[in-house]
């Protein structure tokens, strides 16, 4: 059974387009899974399917500024204007309207790249209402990202949030292909399979090659900001299980440091986390078709061992 539903945003403008996948089962929990930057969550249909066969619920939603949700409110790569938090809130929302829906079951969250980081706020301030997280494609300090803050900073005080520079987005996500070859498109360093490549790049709900707003991508740093060292570790509930997963060859964690730099926060502050690295792999390990599969299991397993 698929339910569509919609919501109004946190950021008190667009209407927020999601998605309840029902196995043809009794579930046993519900997994709510976050999208990344740019992209939207039809994305990871081949996850629904096995999280469904698994016997969960799963819903997802487009962000705002994303997929159909921006198409819809004709807002592609703009936020809105009540800050850092509003994906992190809409989610919340939604969380609310599925356990309206089917409540009584354990509910647990994956999140990717952006959506990991979405995640990581959420279990800060609603980590005790959920039986696990799943961090993928996580980052610790972002390269730069505290640099081209500032000067997005300057930009949006003289009144130019609403405008788009793309050199901004240039200066904050251009290096991540350094260790990728060749390169063509500029979103080879999220899977070397180049048909990957192609698909994230043509598909016409992946607002990654818009334009994203000045404030947009300020907003997008300090998502980056509040999820940082043991001041955010410490807000997450210790009885909270992580796990957290990556691609050793993902600019984004920082080939692995990154990675383990969020895990050892947690630790620091007495979280139960655990960490997996797939050697070989850029960001998208969900994505390659040799270890997908596997990525998958690797989740439910750990979504079974905490119901």
């Amino acid at each position: 059974m698929l339910h569509e539903v919609n919501f109004q945003s946190f950021n008190e403008r667009d209407t927020v387009y999601g998605w309840i996948y029902v196995p043809a089962a009794p579930p046993k929990g519900i997994v709510q899974l976050i999208h990344g930057f740019g992209e939207h969550s039809r994305r990871y249909l081949h996850m629904i399917v096995k999280f469904m066969d698994a016997g969960y619920i799963v819903a997802a939603d487009d962000h705002v500024g994303h997929g159909k949700t921006a198409i819809e409110n004709g807002t592609w790569g703009d936020w809105g204007d009540k800050g850092c938090h509003t994906m992190m809130e809409d989610e919340h929302t939604l969380t609310a309207l599925v356990k309206e829906k089917y409540p009584g079951l354990p509910y647990f969250l994956f999140g990717h790249s952006m959506g990991s980081m979405i995640a990581r706020d959420y279990a800060a301030k609603y980590g005790s209402e959920l039986s696990g997280i799943t961090i993928c494609g996580t980052c610790g300090v972002f390269r730069g990202a505290a640099e081209t803050a500032a000067k997005l900073s300057q930009v949006i005080a003289q009144g130019k949030g609403e405008e788009s520079d793309p050199s901004f987005s240039a200066e904050l996500l251009g290096w991540m292909c350094e260790y990728c070859g060749d390169t063509s498109i500029g979103n080879e360093w999220i899977c070397s399979d180049p048909y990957v490549q192609r698909d994230h790049a043509d598909d016409p709900f992946d607002a990654f090659t818009k334009p994203t707003s000045n404030r947009s991508m300020y907003d997008f740093t300090q998502m980056m900001e509040v999820i940082n060292g043991t001041e955010w570790a410490q807000k997450v509930p210790i009885s909270l299980p992580i796990y957290n997963i990556a691609g050793d060859l993902d600019p984004v964690g920082e080939y692995g440091e990154g990675v383990y730099a969020v895990t050892n926060w947690l630790r620091a502050t007495g979280h139960n986390v655990k960490t997996k690295l797939y050697s070989g792999y850029r960001h998208e390990i969900h994505n390659y078709n040799d270890i997908k599969d596997a990525v998958e299991a690797g989740i439910i397993a750990f979504m079974d061992e905490n119901l």
